[in-house]
């Protein structure tokens, strides 16, 4: 029904992914595969694109009208796939997740107020800290028996006066760890013990493998929903990320007001019609598609994890449970982390992303996106086999 296998030309398309990959890489051969940017190679759903279609065909482009419809696909989709009961009421939409996770700085923080950071992270948290003028608190993660974990007592050590927020990615990107409930509970509980201020950004909650279940922030721990700002998007989900729409939701009215404040002051309360169209349609009619999707991804993870650690021997790629994120270890090949990124650049003429962008603790891994079409994985695969050839010798 869904054909994940067709390899759609996105060169020349404005396609970040691919039009931006010499610029931002070296990578100028023509053959060259972006394995960076986390968006998909894959059609959207059809019902996404029925939808915009018909909106270009009426051909009138004029204001949106926010009547309410999109809060409550979102409240629907939620409650559907994770159990989790939203208010509508409680949504204020944003031009994706990370200009909201600024505007939450900017309501809730003040300039030189510290940001809790569990790196390696998302390499946008600490971009949007600090072109806020924020201080980031790293509390590096712990590596045991291959995922991560949060170590609260050193983070306790850490804090400060000027630590106000902390920035929390569930599921993990980059590791694609899924956190158990009582994880998040241990972390809502040390939040509310030190008056701080919970963001769960929850983009990648959908993109789950093999049978693991996603809890939710609000749904683990409800009793810190007072101090909780949750926030999702249809664009990880759907391949839709350059509709640019997300939300943030909390139920607590307080900071609810705030954030859509700091909207308003932006001159963001008017929302762009295509994207918010767009992620609708995509969480009314999207299921069949996604369900559809998570296998193929997995196959995807599976046949990346087993090649790559043949290929280059000592090399380890993190048991991922969500996402579409390979985080691959090459510390144990005893190659440099130079000479591990240029034989993937120059010799493989791939762009992966340098694992230093996820703060310390990452510079030894590179994280490559794998949701692409199989032809496109498979000679990406032999072309990092040739990469790493000597090593096996």
């Amino acid at each position: 029904m869904f054909d994940f296998d067709r390899v759609i030309n996105r060169r020349g398309t404005h396609a970040s992914k691919w039009d931006m990959m010499a610029k931002n890489s070296g990578i100028t051969a023509a053959d060259g595969i972006p394995m960076w940017v986390a968006d998909m190679d894959f059609a959207a759903p059809p019902g996404v694109t029925e939808a915009l279609s018909t909106l270009v065909t009426r051909g009138v482009h004029g204001y949106y009208a926010d009547t309410g419809s999109w809060a409550a696909a979102l409240a629907e989709w939620m409650a559907r796939r994770h159990d989790l009961a939203i208010d509508p009421a409680w949504v204020s939409p944003t031009p994706g997740v990370v200009s909201g996770l600024g505007l939450i700085l900017q309501a809730v923080t003040e300039v030189g107020d510290e940001v809790v950071v569990f790196p390696p992270a998302y390499h946008a948290f600490r971009k949007i800290i600090l072109a806020n003028e924020r201080r980031i608190l790293d509390a590096q993660l712990v590596l045991r028996q291959g995922r991560y974990e949060m170590d609260l007592d050193a983070l306790g050590k850490q804090l400060t006066p000027r630590t106000k927020i902390v920035f929390f990615c569930s599921p993990h990107n980059p590791g694609g760890t899924v956190w158990s409930s009582e994880e998040i509970r241990e972390l809502a509980a040390f939040c509310a013990e030190r008056n701080l201020i919970l963001v769960s950004d929850e983009i990648h909650c959908d993109l789950l493998l093999g049978g693991v279940k996603h809890t939710p922030t609000l749904s683990a721990a409800p009793e810190i929903a007072d101090r909780l700002i949750t926030c999702l998007a249809a664009t990880k989900t759907f391949n839709l990320a350059g509709a640019h729409v997300g939300a943030c939701v909390t139920s607590n009215p307080v900071l609810k007001q705030r954030i859509d404040a700091r909207i308003a002051a932006s001159g963001l309360a008017s929302y762009n019609a295509f994207g918010m169209i767009a992620t609708e349609a995509a969480w009314r009619t999207g299921e069949a598609w996604l369900d559809a999707l998570l296998p193929y991804l997995a196959g995807n993870r599976d046949t990346l994890t087993t090649r790559i650690e043949k290929a280059a021997p000592g090399a380890r790629s993190m048991r991922l449970d969500a996402t579409y994120l390979a985080w691959v270890d090459f510390s144990g090949t005893g190659l440099a982390a130079a000479d591990v990124a240029a034989r993937v650049k120059d010799r493989a003429r791939i762009f992966a992303s340098p694992g230093e962008q996820f703060g310390p603790g990452g510079e030894t891994w590179l994280r490559f996106n794998f949701a692409t079409p199989r032809p496109i994985l498979t000679e990406a695969l032999d072309r990092l086999e040739d990469a790493f050839r000597d090593l096996r010798a």
